[in-house]
């Protein structure tokens, strides 16, 4: 059956010289691959500027429950991110944000609270004119409630947070996968906020590349076969 639904571009792979093979997460299906044929041609219903990272659109396709691939027939750009797109520091955080989504949202099944906190961060990131050096730690912690390993234990005495059971607590767990009580802090300070007020945390540039480190850490200990992400070099060398 040929329906519409809203999707968010993770990753765009050439297939063939006619062919890509667009992962997609849609609000209606969860995470979805789609083969969208002609992508450069000058007269192609699915150009290649649609599926940019991060970029929201709007896909026209026949949806086969037992198909691994299904094939676009339409899309559209549901919201214009040329600010994002145009803007090499806000082009890098989307290039992370989508691999990280890439990397850890693999069903497909719709979460629509998860997709409508995506697409709102995305539009944030789009708007803002300043103050977006911590956007990508914030939606990194921001995620861990969607994908169920936010971060709790002990927030009254949090001198130590234990990234192998993802708790903060008074005393000093018994493994190396644990932050500093100065990182800690940090953790904590980082974990509390969101987009409005993400600017607040001041970080040097080796906090905020230190906190981004321990941030995808926390994930490999938590997601399953989540080995790191190759933007992070890239957003290492912006922030430097």
């Amino acid at each position: 059956m040929t329906s519409k639904t809203k999707g968010i571009v993770l990753r765009t792979m050439k297939y063939s010289d006619k062919a890509s093979i667009v992962t997609i997460y849609t609000r209606d299906y969860g995470r979805m691959s789609y083969m969208a044929y002609g992508m450069y041609g000058k007269k192609s219903a699915a150009k290649a500027a649609n599926f940019l990272p991060l970029s929201l659109i709007e896909i026209t396709a026949p949806h086969h429950p037992n198909r691994e691939i299904q094939t676009i027939k339409e899309v559209r750009t549901s919201e214009s991110l040329l600010n994002t797109h145009q803007n090499p520091i806000k082009s890098s955080i989307a290039l992370f944000v989508a691999e990280l989504l890439y990397k850890t949202l693999k069903h497909p099944e719709p979460e629509i609270d998860l997709f409508d906190f995506v697409q709102d961060a995305i539009l944030k990131l789009n708007d803002l004119d300043a103050g977006i050096a911590n956007f990508h730690l914030v939606f990194s912690m921001q995620l861990c409630q969607f994908l169920g390993i936010q971060p709790n234990g002990d927030m009254e005495n949090p001198v130590y947070f234990d990234m192998l059971n993802g708790v903060f607590s008074p005393q000093h767990p018994q493994h190396e996968h644990v932050l500093t009580p100065a990182e800690s802090m940090l953790f904590l300070k980082l974990i509390q906020l969101d987009f409005d007020d993400m600017d607040s945390l001041k970080l040097s540039r080796e906090n905020r590349n230190n906190l981004l480190d321990k941030i995808l850490e926390y994930y490999k200990l938590h997601i399953a076969e989540f080995y790191g992400l190759n933007s992070k070099a890239v957003l290492h060398e912006i922030f430097s």
